[in-house]
């Protein structure tokens, strides 16, 4: 889609990999940013992931998880082979990342970092992730997510129904 193109949108042309991109308009500061892009999109928010960058054992992991819970951090931890866990800090997560919060997506990131998928994305034949862009979801297959991203599949939401 003309304008719409993000590292995360490129990578997936690149790969030929099956995706859809569905632009949204919802405020980026709002509470509950997730799920209200859910319902900006019309799909179930369990369906829709945010991608948080945490900081484990001084390492950075990307956690994708369900916009309808939090993140675990020692989920997270013990899913890395770490012991602690904690939330980085937006400016290193934005620098490192490449995108901004509200908008960091799991794929094309400027540095590669390790990434754990919420086990509960394999329950869905689609998930929605950022795209790179606040107001832009990428949907794709959680196995393409797992494929792309080498990434470690683990429960690591709290929270969840």
């Amino acid at each position: 889609m003309a304008g719409q193109g993000t590292p995360a949108t490129a990578l997936l042309t690149k790969r030929k990999i099956a995706h859809s991109v569905h632009p949204y308009d919802v405020d980026p500061d709002a509470p509950n940013y997730g799920a209200l892009a859910a319902a900006a999109l019309g799909v179930p928010p369990e369906r829709v992931f945010k991608s948080l960058v945490a900081e484990v054992d001084g390492a950075l992991t990307v956690a994708v998880v369900p916009v309808t819970g939090e993140l675990d951090l020692k989920a997270l931890a013990a899913a890395v082979g770490g012991k602690r866990a904690a939330l980085a800090d937006r400016a290193v997560a934005e620098r490192t990342t490449g995108y901004v919060r509200g908008g960091i997506s799991p794929l094309g990131q400027r540095k590669r970092l390790p990434t754990v998928l919420d086990a509960s994305a394999l329950d869905f034949p689609t998930i929605y992730v950022s795209a790179g862009r606040r107001g832009l979801q990428l949907q794709l297959a959680p196995a393409d997510l797992v494929s792309l991203t080498q990434a470690h599949v683990a429960p690591v939401a709290a929270g969840r129904a």
